[in-house]
């Protein structure tokens, strides 16, 4: 991989993405009376409305022409917003269903499987620590699968989801604000007719105030508050390198980890923790080992 340099503006925005992810289960707690899809739904919707009127006012009406006018661009776009409303909602569900410790496993494997993916896809080779890091978090995963009789599909569906998500947005070569405009976009009508069809049919509450004022001006700034991460995480991304932003990773599932054992009072004990030990393991030597990587580029360039 080649020498990137380092930009400190991006470095910061990621770290502000990965906490704001980190505490985000405490929000879709205060909205655990609604129930999940709805959430996602109302997520989506007002998200695209707020991020279109921001970039409608900014730039004019033709925003999103100019990016759907480019077909390859608008379809890596289709395909990352469809990406992001299934992690979403799958993470929200996970949330509210007591599954923040093992939502927390996706986000730790997630920088171990960006580079399983940059080697198939983007023809990366892996150092010796690295193929040791995967492996070791291979045996966490197959632990926990063999202790607790299931297979850890919540977290790897997030953490598929979302490197997959990562790698689209780092080649969609679209402003940040502007291409998540344009996923949401690709949501907003599929989103509004399911949302429609539930209030109709008597399952919603939003209008008739189900669940109270405060739940729905919650549900509004959902869209707004997930809104930020993503924008953030699209910039970040495009301006450090991966290895770096795989490294930060790490903060957002800390939290959501320390919130699911302190907050939400989830069982964390001696067996699951020897899973999360192995994956604990191979992220350290991956860290380590991308920190030595940086320090031997640093010298290079300096030479």
């Amino acid at each position: 991989m080649s020498p990137v340099a380092l930009d400190r503006r991006g470095l910061w925005i990621a770290v502000g993405a990965f906490v704001i992810w980190g505490l985000m289960p405490l929000y879709w707690h205060l909205l655990r009376a609604v129930p999940s899809l709805q959430i996602v739904l109302h997520r989506a919707i007002w998200c695209a409305v707020l991020v279109a009127a921001w970039l409608t006012l900014r730039e004019g009406r033709g925003w999103f022409r100019a990016v759907v006018a480019q077909p390859r661009l608008a379809g890596m776009l289709a395909l990352s917003g469809t990406l992001i409303a299934f992690n979403w909602g799958l993470y929200v569900w996970a949330v509210n269903a007591g599954h923040v410790i093992e939502a927390s496993l996706g986000y730790f494997i997630n920088p171990l499987l960006n580079v399983l993916i940059g080697v198939a896809f983007l023809h990366e080779r892996l150092s010796r620590p690295q193929w040791a890091a995967v492996a070791l978090a291979g045996c966490g995963v197959a632990w926990l699968t063999a202790r607790y009789g299931s297979f850890p599909w919540i977290a790897l569906c997030l953490a598929g989801s979302f490197a997959l998500y990562g790698v689209i947005r780092k080649f969609a070569a679209v402003e940040a604000v502007r291409g998540l405009g344009v996923e949401n976009m690709f949501m907003f009508v599929p989103a509004l007719a399911l949302l429609a069809w539930i209030e109709l049919g008597g399952d919603g509450g939003f209008f008739s105030l189900r669940w109270g004022g405060w739940t729905d001006v919650l549900l509004v700034l959902g869209g707004a508050l997930t809104a930020i991460p993503l924008i953030f995480f699209a910039y970040a991304v495009r301006r450090v390198p991966l290895s770096v932003v795989g490294l930060l990773q790490y903060l957002g599932p800390t939290l959501q980890l320390l919130l699911g054992v302190f907050f939400f009072g989830e069982p964390f004990g001696a067996d699951r923790a020897a899973g999360f030990a192995f994956i604990w393991a191979g992220l350290a030597i991956f860290a380590l080992d991308g920190v030595r990587a940086a320090r031997r580029r640093i010298v290079a360039q300096q030479a």
